[in-house]
């Protein structure tokens, strides 16, 4: 691709043609702010703290969006430019809650951040009329206070583009104007899928998960309550960042070690749910294919996908795989198996979850998610929850040894742990469902078709003298293309995997905030499935199947996939859904 030369603050800079002065400056390592913009996503030059001098330009333009040509001179730091960013926020401001030490973002709020940088107090610079709005708690999984919002859409355009879900936008007009859903209805009364990517994009303390921290605590505290807690894959992969790891550092010895100086009775690892049901799903695939069930399968562990099939495509839910998602196979298998073998009665033991979903929050309220009689899992708390109780619990996470986690449900393959990342639950279920077809043990178990933070993935494997054909999508703009393809007859899939969030579970509405500065230029979910690939392929058991607690829980319990027990405690079901 050709290159431009230009100038900014005086220096030779080149830069390939249609590239943004916001994108060029980056190359030269000068950093200009930003609030609104999203790569790809919000590029609408609205928020106007990104406002930089061209020379021969009559007005100051808006970095984000403005190309670069040939031989243009940019200033970005000049003491008008440096006013005009100031005179911005001290309008934002105006009409902004600044509540700062009670606000969840304080100390990550990229508003804050900007005050600080430059110099701006909250005093109040603008005196008059200001907007009140009540906290919007209908949804299972979030709160919105519109008090803290700056109206940069990012929320918006997230929900609208990324997710195609489009529950939230901009209503009324001029200083009336707020983020809401239509007709002002709660947002737990729309057709929202309780994704969080919301709460991701949202560069202040407007959006945030709903937090149980307390109620873990609570349960903890109680002398009659056995508590158990059980981390998802991708939660590894990124709690570090809390604690000031780089991004991609592998934190599971230290989280262990962690959850269990906070005081749970049990610490086990939700990858040894994520082979249960790798067990469950390849054996229903491997049914349906050779008894002429309904194919393509798809996967169920993503709620937010679920939920998004249950509202848009209702007509296709007998696609979906009957397999209860990892964190609900899991307190299943608590509250009949563990609960059994060590003689517990299942009303006494608290299953909390660390997840880097918000819709599993969602998930636990679901109907036919109770093997035990009792909900299977009774607390779902996030990946910055976790961060938030580890600090609340004074605990020096940096100095922690690694521990590993307990048996039973603690033991897991290379499998398991890759379900964090999009592709990986498809390439865990061709290990074991390559093998069981062919009766033959894989060569090679990496199958790299599938691997990869694109959108979508295609790819078709001989098996047993049978083309099988698969296809991955995350992000639910493109698990849309898929499901529009299967809907008109034009798809010849026999297994799909969906998951919600773009990239997986890594990229989860729960992880850690990333700044918009590091979002809109690094590839987040790559570096953090990175730890999941390593993990796994550090492992020595990579195949569910080959799990030796997943084949005693078999034995001494379950009897055989898809057994009636299995079904019973293992398996769940679906609701069409209106679009609100």
């Amino acid at each position: 691709m050709e290159n431009i030369s230009l100038k900014i603050n005086g220096i030779n800079v080149s830069a390939p043609a249609g590239s943004t002065i916001l994108e060029a400056a980056r190359i030269a390592g000068i950093k200009i702010p930003t609030l609104c913009f999203l790569k790809e996503i919000n590029e609408i030059g609205a928020c106007r703290m990104c406002i930089v001098e061209v020379k021969g330009a009559r007005n100051l333009v808006a970095a984000c969006v403005h190309p670069i040509n040939e031989g243009m001179e940019v200033l970005t730091n000049t003491p008008k430019i440096i006013e005009s960013r100031k005179r911005t926020l001290e309008l934002i401001l105006s009409d902004h809650e600044k509540k700062c030490l009670s606000c969840v973002r304080n100390g990550k709020c990229e508003l804050q951040e900007l005050c600080q940088e430059l110099g701006v107090a909250d005093e109040d610079y603008f005196e008059g009329e200001s907007n009140h709005y009540d906290l919007d708690t209908s949804a299972a999984h979030m709160i919105r206070d519109n008090n803290k919002c700056i109206l940069c859409r990012r929320c918006s355009a997230v929900c609208e583009k990324v997710q195609t879900v489009g529950v939230i936008g901009p209503n009324n007009r001029g200083f009336d104007t707020f983020i809401g859903s239509p007709f002002e209805m709660g947002l737990g009364d729309t057709s929202c899928v309780s994704c969080g990517q919301c709460i991701a994009a949202c560069p202040t303390g407007a959006l945030y998960e709903k937090d149980f921290t307390d109620d873990v605590l609570a349960a903890i505290a109680d002398p009659n309550k056995h508590v158990l807690v059980q981390t998802a894959p991708a939660v590894r992969a990124a709690l570090g960042e809390e604690f000031g790891y780089p991004m991609g550092t592998d934190v599971e010895g230290k989280m262990a070690a962690a959850l269990r100086r906070i005081g749970f009775d049990k610490v086990f690892d939700t990858d040894f749910s994520a082979d249960l049901t790798i067990m469950e799903e390849a054996h229903e695939f491997l049914d349906r294919v050779q008894n002429g069930g309904v194919l393509p399968i798809i996967t169920s562990c993503s709620p937010g996908w679920v939920k998004y099939c249950e509202h848009y495509y209702p007509e296709q839910l007998d696609h979906l795989s009957s397999c209860k998602s990892p964190q609900q196979m899991f307190g299943a298998i608590a509250k009949t198996y563990y609960a059994e073998k060590f003689n517990i009665d299942p009303k006494d033991i608290v299953c909390v979850s660390v997840m880097p979903c918000t819709a599993k929050k969602f998930e636990l309220g679901r109907d036919d998610e109770n093997a035990a009689g009792v909900p299977d899992v009774d607390i779902s708390i996030t990946t910055r929850e976790l961060a938030r109780l580890i600090r609340k619990t004074g605990i020096n996470f940096r100095s922690l040894p690694d521990e590993d986690f307990d048996e039973p449900l603690g033991e897991s393959t290379g499998a398991g742990v890759i379900f964090g990342a999009t592709g990986g639950v498809m390439e865990a279920a061709l290990r074991t469902a390559v093998e069981k077809l062919t009766g033959e043990e894989l060569p090679s178990l990496d199958f790299k078709e599938v691997r990869g933070t694109d959108g979508i993935k295609e790819a078709s494997y001989n098996v047993a003298g049978m083309d099988v054909k698969v296809a991955v999508a995350s992000g639910l703009s493109n698990a849309k293309v898929i499901m529009d393809k299967i809907r008109n007859g034009e798809a010849d899939y026999h297994f799909v995997e969906i998951m919600c969030c773009e990239g997986g579970c890594v990229n989860g509405g729960g992880q850690p905030q990333v700044h918009a500065d590091i979002r809109n230029f690094e590839d987040v979910r790559a570096i953090r499935a990175k730890v999941l690939y390593d993990n796994d392929a550090a492992k020595t058991i990579r195949k569910s199947h080959e799990n030796p607690s997943i084949k005693r829980v078999y034995d001494e319990y379950l009897g055989e996939p898809g057994s009636e027990k299995a079904h019973h405690i293992l398996h769940t079901t679906y609701v069409k859904r209106s679009i609100n």
